[in-house]
This record gives C-alpha cells, structure tokens and sequence, in this order.
C-alpha cells in the first residue's frame, strides 16, 4: 500500500514495490517490468509518475529500457524472456472485455490507436496489430478516414 501522505515520493515506493519483485525472482532477468500504463492502473499513479519508476530502477541498475518495446530486468544485452502471449492479443483481449459490458457500443468508435498506446503503453505498430486482429475476426469495422467501430452483435463471433 502507497504512503500518498508521507515524505517518500510515489514513485520511489513503486520502484521499491518492483525492486522486491525483482529480488524476490517474481520478476526474472529478462522479464519486462510493468508498462507505463499497468503501473497506472495498478498503483492508481500518473504516467509521469510511472515513468519515474523506471527512471528510478535503471539508476538503481535494476533493468534496462529498450525504446519501443519497453523496460526489462536485469542489464542491457540479457536475453529478452518472450511473453507467452503476444501483447496485441492482450490488447484486443481488453477490447472485446470492453465491448461485452458495453461499454464500447455498437456502431460507436473504439479508441484510437493513441489512446490504445497510451493504455497499454505499446508502441503504435502494436495498437494496430490489436485492431486489424479485431477487424479480422469481425468485432470492429473500419471507416476510412473516419474511424474504426464496434461492428452489429451480429457480427461478432462465437467462439
């Protein structure tokens, strides 16, 4: 639990909540760190908040950032551990969570790759790979020039 009312910056707490991780070997050599946009979510912190954790870690010698595809365990030039699913599956995974609650209605937009980056904290290749799986598989249509939105129940698959 955060001390949000104490002398110890957010973001120090947070870097220590993940260096335990890291030495408890919940988070291994190569393994990413929480993104960006999980540390939001998770620790209720703002992006620039979380991305002074990272900042942190690296100066503690934690882990290494690697532009575009995000913040891992150990120094750089340790092999990369693979996550077992691809990220843009994680990513229409929450889309189509998203739009059985209905909270993403039919025929309204589904957010845009930004916002899907910014959420997720991917690059912009990634929220697109995420939208053309959902396309494919007939959740969403896309408007060119307009947008893309949530295709009629429909049309949605069943399995």
């Amino acid at each position: 639990m955060l001390d949000r009312e104490g002398p110890v910056p957010l973001y120090v707490q947070v870097a220590e909540i993940i260096q335990e991780q890291i030495v408890s070997g919940e988070l291994r050599p190569g393994e990413a760190v929480p993104s960006e946009a999980v540390m939001e979510a998770e620790f209720a912190i703002a992006r620039t908040t979380a991305r002074n954790v990272a900042r942190e870690l690296r100066r503690r010698g934690l882990v290494h950032t690697i532009q575009g595809e995000g913040t891992f365990v150990g120094p750089l030039g340790v092999p990369l551990v693979k996550e077992s699913r691809a990220i843009y599956l994680i990513i229409a995974k929450d889309v189509i969570a998203r739009i059985r609650r209905g909270e993403l209605r039919p025929n309204r937009a589904i957010p845009s790759e930004k916002a899907l980056m910014r959420r997720h904290g991917v690059a912009k290749v990634t929220a697109r790979k995420a939208v053309e799986h959902l396309r494919e598989r007939g959740w969403v249509f896309t408007v060119p020039y307009r947008g893309t939105y949530v295709s009629a129940p429909e049309k949605w698959p069943t399995s």
